[in-house]
């Protein structure tokens, strides 16, 4: 494997490095209580990636078991235990702990502890994340053909 090509093409090099302070106000919060930090979209960099801090109160929350086309999703349990589905198992994901599930590959996770769980949620490349997010809240809303619609566009595809 090879190194890809310059992304940056300039000799010096510039001032351009993001700070996020870790006591930073969530961009959103769900009904459960469930507190998402958008610590890097993939707006910020240029489509490259996305990173997320998610963190679950001790409520059962997490979607069912699915896959996308176009995106890559790596969890990585900063506190907590997670069940993390991998296509054939469920796995108790403990901090320090990580998983990478590679375009297409059947996946899900449940925070069935009883008890926070905080984890980084990377995707790469870097898709509009934050759309499928935030309209989760209105998903009880919709119409099957409307629910149905805003998964494809938001590349979900139920199991």
């Amino acid at each position: 494997m090879t190194y890809p090509p310059p992304l940056y093409h300039g000799d010096k090099g510039e001032v351009s490095a993001l700070y996020r302070p870790a006591g930073q106000d969530p961009e959103l919060v769900y009904p459960n209580g469930t507190r998402i930090h958008y610590l890097s979209t993939g707006e910020s960099t240029g489509g490259l990636f996305g990173l997320y801090r998610w963190e679950c109160g001790p409520g059962v929350t997490g979607p069912e078991p699915h896959f996308h086309h176009s995106l890559s999703e790596s969890f990585y349990i900063l506190d907590g235990v997670l069940r993390i589905y991998d296509g054939e198992r469920w796995i108790d994901a403990e901090p320090g702990d990580y998983v990478h599930v590679p375009p297409g590959g059947i996946h899900a996770f449940k925070n069935q502890s009883g008890a926070p769980v905080r984890m980084l949620l990377h995707f790469s490349p870097g898709a509009p994340r934050e759309g499928y997010f935030e309209g989760l809240t209105e998903v009880a809303e919709m119409t099957e053909a409307e629910r149905t619609a805003f998964y494809l566009a938001h590349d979900n595809i139920w199991q």
